[in-house]
């Protein structure tokens, strides 16, 4: 099944100390790009997640974020330091018995403000077990990948359905082009005529074997068969690819610039209005094309 790059996934979990939020985004890119934003304090855990998706993913820009908060234990919380209470008390006491000797009037001190010096209190809550926390996370990725993966796959079904119908209008416009030119048959037979007699009225002295390289070289400007062609062959190669499910986008994208590379040529050859009409609906059809194509994995 045809994967798309464009995918969301969210989650959250919680063990009886941790509580945690998934969030796992894709966009298009050239590769596989992975940006990880996660707690460095839990070891082990950036290779866990980065082998984990890069297992699932093959192509795409793809950010993945963790916050983790320890959950209400119902115990320890900040606790004060009275030793380092007493020695700022009696600190501010001094402060204010010399500003009140030089006649300063100090703004009295709030127990807010006490409390926000650095040192006076401390967490008593003990530094937590990462394992357990580990192994929960571990678990938790996989159906949050699952439904990553999900996405991808229902946004590559609907993608698959467009560029489905991109193809069907490159073909029809490939045989209407065929048809075209095939219709123009007499006024190039025409144009090659009086190409002809110009030539032959100023033949005189010149080389048969040149005359012949230049009739040829007219002709082969005109004829658009092998454009067509190679169009033909280039929708096959693309159902191919679109029926494979495999990652296929980088050979698709390779394969729209030949596309685009038959229809310049066509557009160049055409010598008519209808066949360079034709020619400038086949590009346009080949870009809308190429910009869904930029999303398949």
């Amino acid at each position: 099944m045809l994967q798309s790059m464009t995918a969301f996934a969210a989650r959250s979990g919680q063990t009886e100390t941790h509580a945690w939020t998934w969030e796992l985004r894709g966009v298009n890119s050239k590769g596989l790009d992975l940006r990880l934003r996660l707690p460095d304090w839990v070891p082990g855990l950036e290779p866990v997640v980065r082998a984990a998706v890069q297992s699932r993913v093959a192509r795409g820009s793809v950010t993945l974020g963790l916050r983790i908060s320890a959950r209400d234990s119902g115990h320890g919380g900040l606790q004060i330091d009275p030793v380092a209470l007493r020695l700022v008390l009696a600190m501010l006491g001094r402060v204010e018995a010399e500003a009140a000797a030089q006649g300063l009037s100090l703004a009295p001190s709030s127990a807010v403000e006490i409390l926000a010096l650095r040192g006076l209190s401390d967490s008593a809550a003990p530094e937590p077990e990462t394992a357990p926390l580990l192994a929960a996370l571990s678990a938790d990725l996989t159906p949050l990948l699952d439904e990553f993966m999900a996405m991808r796959a229902s946004e590559g079904a609907a993608l698959a359905t467009v560029l489905c119908d991109h193809l069907a209008t490159i073909s029809t416009l490939t045989s209407r082009a065929a048809e075209v030119a095939e219709a123009r048959r007499d006024q190039i037979e025409e144009t090659l005529r009086a190409s002809l007699a110009r030539v032959m009225e100023t033949a005189a002295g010149v080389d048969p074997d040149r005359l012949a390289q230049e009739l040829a070289l007219i002709a082969v400007k005109a004829d658009v068969t092998e454009e067509l062609d190679r169009l033909r062959a280039h929708v096959a190669a693309a159902e191919t690819l679109l029926a494979s499910g495999e990652p296929v986008g980088r050979r698709l994208d390779f394969l729209m610039q030949e596309f685009n590379r038959e229809a310049n040529t066509l557009c160049s050859k055409a010598q008519s209005t209808g066949l360079t009409r034709v020619g400038l609906d086949l590009k346009a059809a080949i870009d809308q094309m190429r910009e869904q194509v930029q999303n398949v994995e």
